[in-house]
């Protein structure tokens, strides 16, 4: 490659959209942006301000959108995401995040809020951008565009294991379940649904470790 590209990587829950864009990253010296993590962001404050008798309020969370401040800062190999100041890298990955990420990320007054900063973080080039509209939306004249996929029992149990790995009280049903739910919701809300986009790589990696998914993505680089 004789300038470092522009990547987006699009793709279900699971199929490990960002652990495998970290290692391409890493591998051909490009920035990794989870797009994922600006949403979870978001959910994590709408559930600490929002949140009343179990529900979210997506009506008040979307008015006091102006409240929220992201910022992404590099340390070490990845980017860690702070939270009004405050590093949330790690709290945005609970599972309690996950279950409400795909109803705050349908709203279209959330996603046109992250659209700039995604944007803004590519201008440069050298990036690799996951997430489920960055070659539909918000990179669609990107250098390369892949769109990952896996079974559904094999994205129950990557998924299941890494719950498990984090003390995690769940089922290999309750799960599944979950996953199903959230590709229902991301494949068919009005805003910028989960679709493949008509000029990208499907990568299907069901049997495939993340190094192998990962070559299979930089082989396609030219």
């Amino acid at each position: 490659m004789k300038k470092k590209p522009v990547i987006a990587i699009d793709g279900y829950s699971s199929t490990g959209k960002s652990s495998i864009s970290k290692i391409v990253a890493q591998r051909l010296g490009l920035l990794h942006l989870d797009t994922g993590a600006l949403y979870r962001g978001i959910t994590l404050y709408g559930l600490q301000q929002h949140l009343a008798n179990g529900e979210l309020d997506i009506l008040a969370l979307t008015e006091n959108l102006a409240q929220i401040h992201l910022k992404l800062t590099k340390i070490g190999d990845g980017l860690h995401l702070y939270l009004n100041g405050r590093d949330v890298s790690r709290e945005i990955r609970e599972p309690r995040i996950s279950a409400w990420v795909s109803l705050v990320a349908k709203e279209p007054a959330i996603r046109s809020f992250l659209l700039g900063l995604q944007r803004e973080i590519a201008e440069g080039g050298g990036v690799i951008l996951d997430g489920r509209d960055i070659g539909t939306v918000v990179l669609p004249d990107a250098d390369y565009k892949f769109f990952m996929t896996a079974s559904i029992p094999e994205r129950t149990r990557r998924r299941y294991l890494e719950l498990q790995a984090g003390g995690a009280d769940v089922t290999l049903e309750e799960v599944q379940q979950n996953l199903l739910l959230r590709d229902k919701l991301d494949s068919e809300r009005n805003t910028a649904p989960l679709i493949k986009a008509p000029d990208a790589i499907e990568i299907d990696n069901t049997g495939l470790t993340r190094e192998e998914t990962a070559e299979l993505i930089i082989s396609h680089l030219v």
